[in-house]
């Protein structure tokens, strides 16, 4: 239980980044919770549930016993909830201000649209990154601001990154606050070293959490091991595992 939840976390920390990567327009200013799915390149898909409220989000994976990431910008932090424990992460710069980094060079209105039974303006997008790399691409949103589906492509340099993404079940009304805290009786682990300057997670010290967690479970206790057999640490591939979530 404890690896596949090591797998979980590994997932959501790697997948949480791409979200801003995509840069949506402004954050919209109205409650919501909606079924959310995102495609990415190389065919890599992400079902998730997801509740908003200015300045808050959570986003819920994998259904009962799966990982849930709650993001409070007015906090500049991050929470990951897995089983009974949360991990924090600080939102760094980088990750905060993404939309202060791009330059939009063209914005046009193509008309409006139906989506999955929401009424959107459809708007075509041309802009730079404050890399340099271009992005281009279209988003549906509601009068409210909210983006009900995009389809982004972004080039740096020879590489190209592709992204779509499509609200169901949209339904606007106002959020429970208990669903943008950590709930009580959970226990804080520092995230430390699991996360890199970048706001990435590193793999390295996710690895040897795995390993250690795996060598706790498959090592018998005194009463049952027999005295004649040596102790066994099995290692775990972590980049199988990463392959087999991600489709590659």
């Amino acid at each position: 239980m404890k690896l596949l939840r090591s797998a979980a976390l590994t997932t959501s920390l790697t997948l949480a980044p791409l979200m801003s990567m995509a840069a949506p327009p402004p954050e919209a200013q109205v409650d919501y919770s909606a079924d959310s799915t995102m495609e990415t390149e190389g065919g890599m898909t992400m079902k998730s549930r997801i509740y908003r409220t200015p300045g808050k989000e959570r986003m819920e994976m994998g259904g009962a016993g799966g990982s849930v990431t709650i993001t409070r910008r007015d906090k500049h932090v991050r929470w990951q909830l897995m089983g009974n424990m949360y991990l924090e992460s600080t939102l760094d710069e980088s990750s905060s201000s993404d939309q202060e980094g791009l330059q939009i060079v063209e914005q046009t209105v193509v008309g409006d649209e139906t989506i999955n039974g929401v009424r959107t303006t459809k708007t075509k997008v041309k802009g730079i990154k404050k890399d340099g790399s271009k992005f281009g691409g279209f988003f549906w949103t509601t009068r409210q601001g909210i983006t009900v589906k995009m389809e982004i492509l972004s080039k740096e340099g020879d590489k190209t990154f592709r992204m779509a993404s499509e609200l169901t079940n949209l339904k606007i009304e106002r959020q429970d606050p208990a669903l943008f805290e950590v709930p009580a009786g959970y226990t804080k682990n520092e995230m430390g070293a699991m996360m890199s300057k970048s706001g990435m997670p590193n793999i390295r010290e996710l690895m040897k959490q795995a390993e250690q967690e795996q060598s706790q479970d498959q090592q018998p206790s005194p009463e049952q091991r027999p005295s004649n057999t040596p102790e066994r640490e099995e290692s775990l591939d972590m980049g199988k595992m990463l392959k087999g979530l991600f489709g590659r």
